[in-house]
Parts: structure tokens; C-alpha cells; sequence
């Protein structure tokens, strides 16, 4: 089977991190990269689950901003409370 080269940019970080976890799964980043094609090409489909973590929308982080805000400005009222058990 004739081999190719493929080349794309990725983040830094990631693919140092990428290479620690192929290290302890005992494979190369090629290998992973292997499989991940060959299920993609079997399946006929991205083969894990691709979502929206609604925690990163613009309107939450908007959120989330105004609420650290006011908590550096002292604006925020923080009350203690007690743990509700389920």
C-alpha cells in the first residue's frame, strides 16, 4: 500500500499533550492518527461525538465576566449557605 505524507497546523499545546497520551498508550501520534482515519473511513462519520459546550457560548462567558466583575469591584453580594443534600 503507497504511503503519503500529510502536513496540517495544530496548536502547541495539544500536540504536546497528544504525544503524552499516545506515549502511555504505547503508540505513535501517526498510529493514533491512523486509526482515527480508518474508523472515519469505515463508519463514514466523525467517530466520537461533536458538540457545542454550552458553558463556552458568548452569552455565558458574558455572563460569567459580569459576575467576576462585580465580585472585583464588590459589587456582587456573596452569601454562605448551606449544602442541600439529594
Amino acid at each position: 500500500m503507497a504511503q503519503v505524507l500529510v502536513n496540517f497546523r495544530m496548536d502547541k499545546e495539544d500536540k504536546i499533550g497528544m504525544e503524552e497520551v499516545c506515549k502511555e498508550l504505547g503508540m505513535s501520534m501517526t498510529t493514533a492518527f491512523t486509526i482515527f482515519a480508518k474508523k472515519m473511513k469505515r463508519e463514514r462519520r466523525i467517530p466520537f461525538d461533536v458538540s457545542i459546550d454550552p458553558f463556552y457560548s458568548d452569552g455565558n462567558q458574558e455572563y460569567l465576566k459580569k459576575v467576576i466583575d462585580d465580585i472585583d469591584s464588590g459589587a456582587a453580594k456573596l452569601e454562605e449557605h448551606n449544602l442541600i443534600e439529594d
